[in-house]
Parts: C-alpha cells; structure tokens; sequence
C-alpha cells in the first residue's frame, strides 16, 4: 500500500509536511481515519487529538477548530492551534482550566464575563491535559 500525504498547518505555518501510512482526526461527526487510497472529502474538525503513523512511528497532536480535507492520496488539516502531545505543558493546562472554571462559576448576567469564550478555554484546557497525560 502507498504513503498518504499529511500537511498540518496552523495560522503560524506548516507544523507537518509527512509521507505517512495512517491519520485519525476529531471530525464534527466523530472521530475519522484516513488511509491512503480514501475517497475525496472535507470534514470540520473539532478540538481533540489528531494522530498518525508513519512505519513504527506514532505521533500525536492537540488540534483545535479548524478543516480537513482529503484528495488524491493527500491530507491537509488547516486549524486554529495545533501542539504536539509531547510538548504539552500540563501545569500551564491546569491553571488555564482553573481559570476557566471560575470564569463560568460566575453570575450568567455578568457582562463582563465572555462565557461561550470560557467554555472554549475550558474544552480546550481539559483536551490538552487529558491528551497530555494520554502520553505520558
């Protein structure tokens, strides 16, 4: 069986360019996998883990909002944010989540008080860490 190609890119740039065998994405529908020879599609994608293969080599990442689509034995990802499971810091995660729980501990009247913007920080603090300790 062929490679597929995977590009990863972020707002900041490319964060992968790979020849690889196998990708599972966070779809809006669920979770997908893509292997080379996959019928053409786009997918939204939901913050959550997005991992490949390639050989023996297994690699994960922390992906936000974004798209995906898939064409011709290639796999682009475009997202907001994208970290590799490694280099999670896990403390800042925490203090982030705990930031988050009492912003939305707060009174729902408070106007200054962004809480779909919370509940955002909060979804993608506990994806971190969850996905972090996954690794560990």
């Amino acid at each position: 069986m062929g490679k597929l190609h995977l590009e990863v890119v972020t707002p900041s740039g490319v964060l992968v360019s790979a020849e690889v065998d196998m990708v599972v994405a966070p779809g809006t529908e669920g979770e997908f996998g893509v292997l080379p020879g996959h019928v053409s599609f786009l997918s939204g994608i939901v913050p959550g883990e997005l991992r490949y293969t390639s050989g023996s080599e297994k690699v994960s990442f922390v992906v936000t909002n974004g798209f995906a689509e898939v064409s011709k034995d290639r796999m682009s990802v475009l997202v907001d944010a994208a970290e590799k499971s490694s280099e999670i810091d896990v403390e800042r995660a925490r203090k982030a989540m705990e930031r988050a729980k009492e912003r939305l501990a707060k009174d729902r009247k408070s106007a200054d008080i962004d809480f779909s913007r919370a509940e955002a920080a909060l979804c993608r603090a506990i994806t971190r860490i969850r996905i972090a300790e996954k690794t560990i």
